[in-house]
Order: C-alpha cells, then sequence, then structure tokens
C-alpha cells in the first residue's frame, strides 16, 4: 500500500480523510478516497458508487453542521495483495439543527459511536461495511428505536416501496474477499463471540474480567461479566435459531496499545424468540454487527477481555420485524 507520502500509516489515512471529509468539508474528495463503484454496506441499506455517498453526506452534514467524529482507533490488517482492511471506530457528537430524516430540528445534542470496515487499495477505498448506533441517536432526540423504524417506513412510502434494509439477499459483491490476519487476537474474540452464539455462555465469566468496561448499542455502557451476559442473552434469545457467521477477524499487538481486536459477524434467521425485540413475529432478520475488544492480563490463562464495544443497528432490526413480521 502506498500512501503518497500524505500519511504516516494507515490509521493516519482513516483518521485524517475522516476528519478531511466532514470536519473540513472537503465532501468533494470523497471522489479521490472513494471508488466510483465502492459498495457501502450499513444495517439500514446498500449504496453503490461515490455519488450517493457524497450525496448521503451532504444530507447528514445539512441535518448535523456542527459533527465532528473522533477516531478512536483504527484495527487493520494486511490483505495480501498490496491493500488493507481497516476497522475503525469513531466516538461522534452533533447538534440536530437541521430538518431530515430524524424530523424537524430539534436542537438536541448527541453522542454516538461508529464502527466500520473499510478495504483501502493505494489511497482509495474500494469496500465498506458501517455500523452506525442508530439507537443512541434515536433515543436521545426522545424515540424509541421500534417507533422511529415504523415512522421511517411509512415516510419511504409504505413496505412496498421503502428501502430495503441490508441482508444477504440485497448483498452486492466487492472486491475484498478476505477474512482477516490470524493473528491469535482475533481469534480469541472470534471463539469467544462464537461460545455465546452457541448458548455457552460460560465463556463469559471465563474471559471477561471483573472490571470490564463494556460500550453497546443505544449508548448503553456496562461493567463486569454481569453486565456481558444482559447484553448477548437477550440478543441471541430473539433469534435463536439464526445462523451465526464470523466474517472477519484482525488482531493486533502495537506499541504502546494493549492488545485487541476486530471482529465482524452476523446473525441471519426468523424472530423466533422472546427476547430483545419483544413477542416472537417469525420475521426473517439479518443482525450486522462488529465488536472491538482490548485484552488484559488477568484470567485464567493470562488474559481476559477488558473492553469492549460492540454496535448492530436496533432499527434496522425493528425495521426488518415490522416488514416481515407473519
Amino acid at each position: 500500500m502506498t500512501l503518497d507520502g500524505r500519511w504516516n500509516d494507515l490509521p493516519d489515512y482513516i483518521i485524517g480523510i475522516t476528519k478531511e471529509i466532514w470536519e473540513d468539508r472537503g465532501i468533494s474528495t470523497l471522489r479521490d478516497f472513494y471508488a466510483p463503484d465502492i459498495v457501502v454496506r450499513s444495517p439500514a441499506s446498500v449504496v453503490v458508487g461515490n455519488g450517493d455517498v457524497i450525496g448521503a453526506t451532504m444530507a447528514t452534514l445539512a441535518e448535523f453542521p456542527d459533527r465532528a467524529l473522533l477516531g478512536e482507533d483504527v484495527i487493520w490488517c494486511e490483505d495480501g495483495a498490496g491493500g488493507q482492511l481497516s476497522s475503525h471506530r469513531l466516538y461522534c457528537t452533533a447538534t440536530h439543527l437541521g430538518d431530515g430524516v430524524y424530523g424537524p430540528a430539534s436542537g438536541a445534542k448527541l453522542a454516538y459511536r461508529i464502527l466500520a470496515d473499510c478495504h483501502v487499495s493505494g489511497t482509495v477505498i474500494d469496500d465498506e461495511w458501517l455500523v452506525r448506533d442508530q439507537g443512541a441517536i434515536v433515543r436521545q432526540m426522545g424515540m424509541t428505536p421500534e417507533a422511529f423504524a415504523v415512522d421511517l417506513i411509512e415516510k419511504e412510502g409504505g413496505p412496498s416501496r421503502c428501502v430495503p434494509p441490508y441482508t444477504p439477499e440485497t448483498e452486492r459483491a466487492g472486491p475484498y474477499t478476505g477474512s482477516g490476519n490470524g493473528n491469535p487476537w482475533g481469534a480469541r474474540l472470534a471463539e469467544i463471540l462464537s461460545r455465546i452464539m452457541a448458548a455457552d455462555m460460560r465463556v463469559i465469566p471465563e474471559r471477561y474480567d471483573r472490571a470490564c468496561h463494556l460500550e453497546y448499542p443505544s449508548g448503553r455502557t456496562a461493567h463486569s461479566p454481569d453486565g456481558a451476559d444482559r447484553f448477548w442473552m437477550p440478543l441471541r434469545a430473539a433469534f435463536p435459531k439464526a445462523a451465526f457467521t464470523i466474517h472477519h477477524a484482525i488482531g493486533r499487538d502495537d506499541p504502546m496499545m494493549p492488545p485487541r481486536a476486530a471482529v465482524r459477524w452476523s446473525l441471519w434467521g426468523r424472530h423466533s424468540g422472546w427476547g430483545g425485540f419483544g413477542a416472537p413475529t417469525g420475521a426473517m432478520v439479518y443482525v450486522m454487527g462488529i465488536t472491538h475488544a482490548e485484552f488484559g492480563p488477568f484470567g485464567p490463562d493470562g488474559w481476559s477481555i477488558r473492553r469492549e464495544w460492540t454496535l448492530y443497528d436496533e432499527t434496522a432490526i425493528w425495521k426488518q420485524i415490522h416488514l416481515g413480521a407473519t
């Protein structure tokens, strides 16, 4: 990968262009940094082409003109073909000062996170998977994720005309086909998530530190293995037979940083259980999730999860539930 001498490394590039595009108003540089046929997947939709990305960026900035995107971390790996895959975590602040998809300008002050995986070739991003904490955004505006989803279906023209959420049925293939870097920290996080999704909840007290700090959808903060159990159990209970898949796993050991990992995963199946999303409806639902974790020295084998960040989009889940309820 070449960075044209402008950026020191991939984290510097990712954090730098994010600020340039959003805060420095270099929106036109998306034509340089995003490939013409880029595929951007979020739980809400699949967007193809940098022209649509530019339009969506301007609409967001019209609604939230003071939006700031603070780069907390970039966890990355080589792709084996000269490119790289970054999984970066942003802490965002914004004020709802313009009318838009979230309704009339309310003046609400927001704070929320984004987790995004981006494939970079040279200095161009040509494939992306992005999860924004929509639950945190709408809750801070006084709405529930379910109510927002129902309203959005109507705003978009009703069930037959609204924008379809991202699922395997709406997937568009992009150039990146890698699955990570084989680092043991990525493998450990992938194994923990796989055991949780296989209903082996014993892994939580085994592998989460007693003082772990946890950040979850809707801006929820939790601590201790009990906090992790109360997050993961309702999700799996709502979709008990859904297929769980690890799509990508990165591990990193970097100077001045704890060992850390990023895993992109999904659930795909019916809303068939009582859990975090109300009474079972039978709707087919795709949950796109990304998890970041930092590890520390306390645990049965000399390591444990000290900090975790997991995101999925609650509004996209509720939208699928209401569109597909039987």
